[in-house]
């Protein structure tokens, strides 16, 4: 196969397309900007629709309409872009719409700076927006993955009727590697039974809503849905592991700082220390049991990250006290280095017996 030298954010617009996204909604903001400039070359060629909203709260509000509608539709941003979106996410996840959403994580809070961090951890994972609700957040680590997950992410959607976020970051939109754009295969698609796509006259009017007057109504609403999470939580986990199996310490990271981290791992075992890895792929749905399971055996667990540690907080939780768990990284668009980690690795591996 054809392998093709493509920056991160123009090669997730390509498998947007490929996995037949025919409507973008976007707003320029640094570092993916070049998502909406390449979305904007291509969605008319392929019979799609590119629009440049006034905002990203327009924006946002055109993905419910497109959704709604039944189209695969997409829009991305950075984030304080995506803390815009967040009240239409909460619109979109409450009328049960699929919907694809990037974040490319630049440094916060507030402008902050456009370079690389993983600071949104939070508002991915923890809703964001109001109410009880979930999105599906995975998180590539290569150019490569961002092809792949793309595709899964607008399969997710469907199959769930939910929103989906890729969350990557700045290094990740704007870093170039050969990519393959192989056949995906997909899931088998519900049929979009529910859309407003016209009735021709020959059936009832759908109505596509997330307000419920009658609190019963809404809470009998929202605890279907959240047996639609617990089924999500159970089937749709993913995660890599590396060298787990004897490690005394394992390493927790995801996106580019997983690879950081299997740096740091591999210069970790060549001086003699036992040191293994768990990168989570889905943020949300975390790998909760998988982690816990590893903790039956590991003395300790280090959570490295592009921020002041928010994901720690779940290694936590699933750890569960069986091992202590601690936190290393860097923020405001500094990426941690190998070097630091093995420093990390060295003084946990001091104080565990």
């Amino acid at each position: 196969m054809e392998k093709l030298l493509m920056k991160g954010n123009e090669a997730i617009a390509e498998a947007a397309i490929r996995a037949g996204c025919r409507h973008f909604y976007g707003y320029p903001i640094t570092p993916q900007t070049e998502v909406s400039a390449y979305m904007s070359k291509k969605m008319p060629k392929v019979g799609g629709l590119f629009l440049q909203s006034e905002s990203e709260v327009a924006a946002i509000n055109m993905v419910y309409g497109s959704a709604a509608a039944g189209v695969r539709t997409m829009t991305s941003s950075s984030s304080p872009g995506i803390s815009l979106k967040s009240e239409g996410i909460s619109y979109i996840a409450g009328a049960d719409l699929p919907c694809v959403i990037l974040n490319i994580v630049r440094g916060g809070p507030g402008l902050g700076g456009i370079q690389p961090a993983q600071s949104d951890y939070f508002q991915a994972t923890k809703g964001g927006g109001h109410g009880d609700y979930h999105l599906v957040v995975l998180a590539p680590s290569s150019i490569q993955e961002c092809v792949d997950l793309t595709f899964e992410a607008f399969d997710i959607a469907d199959t769930y009727r939910l929103p989906v976020m890729i969350m990557g970051d700045g290094m990740l939109g704007q870093m170039m590697e050969p990519v393959v754009f192989g056949e995906h295969k997909g899931r088998e698609i519900p049929e979009k039974t529910w859309a407003c796509s016209g009735t021709n006259m020959k059936r009832e009017h759908n109505i596509v809503n997330s307000l419920y007057i009658d609190p019963k109504e809404l809470e009998d609403t929202v605890i279907a849905r959240q047996k639609k999470y617990d089924y999500i939580l159970e089937n749709e986990v993913k995660y890599e592991t590396d060298s787990v199996e004897d490690a005394d310490i394992v390493l927790v990271a995801y996106g580019t700082i997983g690879r950081v981290a299997k740096n740091a791992m591999i210069k970790a075992r060549a001086e003699g220390l036992k040191v293994g890895l768990v990168r989570p792929i889905t943020l949300w749905p975390f790998p909760a049991k998988a982690i816990n399971d590893i903790a039956s055996t590991a003395k300790a667990f280090i959570s490295v990250e592009m921020s002041m540690g928010q994901m720690v907080e779940d290694v936590r939780l699933a750890v569960n006290g069986k091992a202590p768990v601690y936190f290393t990284g860097r923020t405001g668009g500094i990426i941690p280095q190998p070097t630091e980690i093995l420093e990390k690795i060295k003084e946990v591996a001091g104080g565990i017996k």
